[in-house]
């Protein structure tokens, strides 16, 4: 296993991460002021004990976070509670999450068995967690041979590049399909994306209409569905037809094969 070593004390991570809020789109929103009040807390600090040595290369700007609220991702928070109280329910033997988070597999194997599939796996050492690299268009997985699978905010990205991935116009038809494949008869398949209006946002996602996925999980039927909608907010038993027409929704599709 690597060993993690800390930048903190190399010059050119110090240059970084003074330069980078100049830089980053949301502190631009923000304006200097957020250095004006990150050199004020300095000064204050730094009166408060005299002998603190903090103007160091240990000098670490924080500027968007003075704020009145916590920032979240809606979707992300939703779709892993949805996915760990249903795998719960269930307790499956075993449970394939294919590259959704490495933070809900985590924890996914604190209940059951846990297999996590990414396309760059990271490296670490849980007791039920076993960690594989793999390609969501070409799973080494048997037909049918999966009774508990989950897949989140994955599919929409595939074949636009955006991890290194090659370039495929179907990779998110492609994706349903090899899911589909692998997926048990009476197992159940957790999958997440974006719900809207039909388009591409190159090279970051897509977004489908919900009737748009369910076609492409051919040979599946529809089991429940959820959604986070345009607001933020979770309903969990929702008519995915009123959500053809949402800006950025996240559908949450309950699937078992047929």
């Amino acid at each position: 296993m690597k060993t993690y070593k800390s930048p903190q004390k190399n010059f050119f991570y110090f240059c970084y991460r003074i330069l980078k809020p100049v830089l980053d789109p949301i502190a631009i929103v923000y304006g200097l002021y957020g250095y004006v009040w990150f050199f004020r807390d300095l000064i204050k600090y730094k009166l408060a004990d005299p002998k603190t040595k903090i103007l160091n290369l240990n000098f670490f700007p924080v500027l968007t976070e003075k704020v009145s609220f916590t920032p979240f991702d809606a979707h992300y928070f939703h779709q892993q509670l949805w996915v760990f109280e249903n795998v719960q329910k269930t307790m499956p033997n075993l449970h394939v999450d294919i590259s959704s988070t490495y933070h809900m597999s985590g924890y996914l194997s604190k209940i059951v068995k846990t297999i996590f599939i990414d396309y760059r796996p990271i490296d670490a050492n849980l007791k039920n967690l076993k960690i594989q690299r793999g390609d969501i268009l070409n799973l080494k997985l048997k037909d049918s041979s999966v009774s508990s699978l989950s897949c989140l905010h994955t599919i929409e990205h595939i074949g636009l590049g955006r991890y290194g991935d090659p370039i495929d116009p179907l990779g998110t038809k492609k994706a349903c399909e090899e899911l589909s494949r692998v997926l048990s008869k009476k197992g159940r398949m957790y999958l997440s994306t974006p719900v809207g209006r039909d388009r591409i946002c190159f090279n970051a996602h897509r977004v489908h209409t919900p009737d748009q996925i369910i076609k492409y999980c051919k040979g599946l039927r529809l089991l429940s569905f959820s959604v986070v909608d345009d607001e933020g907010k979770y309903h969990s038993k929702a008519e995915y037809k009123k959500y053809s027409r949402a800006s950025y929704a996240c559908g949450m599709f309950i699937f078992t094969k047929k």
